[in-house]
This record gives C-alpha cells, sequence and structure tokens, in this order.
C-alpha cells in the first residue's frame, strides 16, 4: 500500500522534484506550488502569478534553496524557505513549457515547449544564448552530468537529440520511428496505428547512458559515445505510452511510469556494454550497419530488442502517471508518483 502526502495542493499534481538536501517541491494544475520536508509535510504553498499549469520543477544544484518553476511560458525562482512571490521570473517561450532542465554549474537553463522550442538561458544575466529545435511538442530535456554544455531532448516529432550549447544544430539525432521500421520491416505499418512519441528521458549518474520512454509502450536505452549515441536495448515496458522514466542516482537501475498505472522497476546493466562484449554480435553489428543506407539508421541486427529483460518490481498504481521522483527516507529509497490526484503517492523501493 502507498503512503500518501496530503495537503499540499487542491488540484491534480503534475511534476516534481528532489532537493540535495531531500526537500520535495511539487507543481500542480492551476498555478500551485508546494513543498514538503522528508515526513511528507508541506512546509509552504503558492499559487503563482497567473494561475498557469506548473508542467516542471527542478531545484538549482548549487543553491538548494532555489527553485526555478515554470508556468504557462514563463520560468519563476522561488526561495523554498519562504515560499512567496517569485524573486525573479523571465518568460523566453511563446508557447507552454514542458520541462526544464539546469545544468550542474548552474550556469544554463533549458526550456523546453509545445512549439518544439528550447530555449536555452545563459542565468548570469537571464538572456537565451541559443534556440534549438524540434519538429513538434519538445516533452522533456536534461543535461548530461559532468557535462554542463551537453543537452539530451526528445519529442512528439519522436526525434531524440544531442546537442552542444556551442552548436546551434544536433549534434545527432534519431528517429525513433525509422528505428522501429528498420527493424520490423513490413510488420512496420501498425507503427503508423501507436507511433513512438517520445515522452521522457533520463539520463544515468555515468552521463553516458541515458533511457527513453515512448507512446508504443516501449523504453528504449541509448549510450552516448563522442557525438553520437546508438541504441543498446529496447524492450516492452508497458501495455500503454510510457510517460515517465528515472535512472535511479549511481546505478542502471530504471524507473519507468505508464499511462497503464503502472510503475516498473528494471535493471538494465545486464544489457548495457552487452554488444560490445560479444565479438561475433559485434562483427555482425558492423555488417548490419555497412549494408544500412540511411546514415544514423538502426537495422534488426543492431537493435537488442531483450525479451528477458523484466522488471524487478512492479507496482500496481492504478493512475495514469504524470511524474516520478525518487527520495531517501530514513536510510531507505522510496519512489513518488503524481498522477490525476491532489496527492503524492509513496512507495519503497528495495535497495539498488
Amino acid at each position: 500500500m502507498a503512503a500518501r502526502w496530503t495537503g499540499g495542493h487542491s488540484s491534480p499534481v503534475l511534476c516534481l522534484g528532489v532537493s540535495p538536501e531531500g526537500l520535495v517541491a511539487s507543481g500542480a494544475e492551476g498555478g500551485e506550488l508546494a513543498v514538503w520536508d522528508g515526513r511528507g509535510v508541506p512546509v509552504g504553498r503558492l499559487r503563482l502569478p497567473g494561475a498557469d499549469d506548473v508542467a516542471s520543477v527542478v531545484f538549482s544544484p548549487a543553491c538548494p534553496a532555489r527553485l526555478y518553476a515554470s508556468y504557462g511560458e514563463t520560468v519563476g525562482l522561488v526561495d523554498v524557505r519562504a515560499l512567496k512571490e517569485p524573486a525573479d521570473s523571465f518568460r523566453v517561450n511563446e508557447e507552454e513549457i514542458n520541462c526544464l532542465a539546469v545544468n550542474e554549474t548552474e550556469s544554463a537553463l533549458a526550456a523546453a515547449d509545445d512549439a518544439g522550442m528550447i530555449k536555452i538561458v545563459d542565468l548570469e544575466n537571464r538572456k537565451v544564448s541559443r534556440t534549438l529545435r524540434h519538429s513538434n511538442i519538445c516533452s522533456s530535456v536534461a543535461f548530461r552530468p559532468q557535462r554542463p554544455q551537453s543537452l539530451l531532448s526528445c519529442g512528439l516529432d519522436m526525434q531524440v537529440m544531442l546537442w552542444n550549447l556551442q552548436k546551434a544544430r544536433a549534434l545527432w539525432t534519431t528517429n525513433l520511428q525509422d528505428s522501429e521500421m528498420e527493424e520490423a520491416g513490413a510488420q512496420a505499418a501498425g507503427q503508423f496505428f501507436n507511433p513512438p512519441l517520445a515522452h521522457s528521458l533520463s539520463i544515468a549518474s555515468c552521463g553516458n547512458v541515458f533511457g527513453c520512454g515512448a507512446q508504443d509502450g516501449k523504453v528504449r536505452i541509448f549510450r552516448v559515445t563522442g557525438v553520437k549515441f546508438e541504441q543498446e536495448l529496447a524492450f516492452k515496458g508497458h501495455s500503454l505510452g510510457v510517460s515517465q522514466v528515472l535512472f535511479l542516482p549511481g546505478a542502471y537501475w530504471l524507473l519507468t511510469g505508464g499511462n497503464d498505472g503502472k510503475v516498473l522497476l528494471w535493471d538494465v546493466s545486464s544489457g548495457i556494454g552487452k554488444q560490445q562484449k560479444s565479438p561475433a554480435r559485434s562483427l555482425q553489428r558492423k555488417k548490419a550497419q555497412m549494408s544500412t543506407k540511411k546514415e544514423g539508421k538502426l537495422n534488426k541486427t543492431a537493435l537488442n530488442e531483450d525479451p528477458e529483460i523484466l522488471p524487478k518490481l512492479t507496482i500496481e498504481h492504478g493512475e495514469k502517471v504524470n511524474w516520478l521522483s525518487c527520495v531517501e527516507l530514513k536510510g531507505s529509497k522510496r519512489v513518488l508518483v503524481a498522477d490525476q490526484s491532489n496527492s503524492i503517492s509513496v512507495y519503497p523501493l528495495p535497495d539498488a
């Protein structure tokens, strides 16, 4: 049974964020913002100006008291020690922001929106330094650990993209539907009815491995090598779209949440680097890549869709998952789940 954190919101909770000190922030519809202590007690509440939905919250990596929150097309900066009107705010996006990310040096903030734009804000002077683009809604964006100039993004254009902030264009792009069609061949027609719209991505602590969840119910694991990335694993995670993916700190354990109301925990460590460990697979893979005409596309032998990967834990949450976070409470990990309700569900996790 899940514990429930209540009393922070009157509207559905849309997003969660956890500070290095264990404080939890939550954003909800109608401009509601709340901060919780480790016991699940609200320590502050605020309704942001304009009452736009709070779609994303992220704590400063440099100062745990600073919290960035997106509401509508605006990014606000608040002090969680005393929740009041934003101490600062800036509006650089023209459409509703879906996801925020701040790099580890807190020199840059990325704001991804419904127009497919990713605005990179120089936080020192609060000005846009770069505008990156998807051709459809950009749903998720994340900076790579230990690489403050390196960014990953995904969107409803089915594109997963790797960026360097010093460049105005993507270093590498993979179209999830193209990959599926290469793999499935004649059976790919079904993908038109359930296209792999990319909803969420999360990067492992190493900075080189990341996961992506999509509308087709699949979870895909990629590895970055230099200025490109390649798919290492793909497995069916949910019966409906995968709305959230989250790598746990310091491990290759991945949490996924879906529109099917399930939260699953996966250990993907056995599949990462697997292809490189097998000389025969490596040779086969190289031959397959040589026969692939379109650069950046993967065909069936280049993919590792592993039916042996099974969830280590299944949580029947029962409601569509809006957001997942992980927090350590009393020495044990807990997964926090936001859904269509006005409360936050808390489940215990096994030691990873």
